[in-house]
């Protein structure tokens, strides 16, 4: 026996003002099988956590460069 889905989840690429969405909203409420779609309003802990997701790819990004292009600790005289 396969199993079953009981809950789908979907993510807009990009922030849709909701008067925009109401026709996206309305195509996912004709397929079959759908019993309720919900909005979701942007708030504040949306935008702290895009900042947050942000930062960690900086840092990430630069420690990748920071390997990259510097030579080891010690051999040229940097902290690096």
């Amino acid at each position: 026996m396969t199993d079953r889905v009981r809950h789908l989840t979907v993510t807009l690429t990009e922030d849709i003002r909701v008067d925009d969405v109401e026709s996206i909203v309305a195509a996912i409420r004709q397929l079959r099988g759908v019993s309720l779609v919900k909005r979701r309003v942007v708030d504040g802990a949306d935008h702290l956590a895009r900042m947050a997701v942000r930062a960690e790819l900086e840092v990430s990004l630069h420690e990748a460069v920071r390997r990259a292009f510097h030579s080891p600790a010690g051999r040229d005289g940097s902290d690096y």
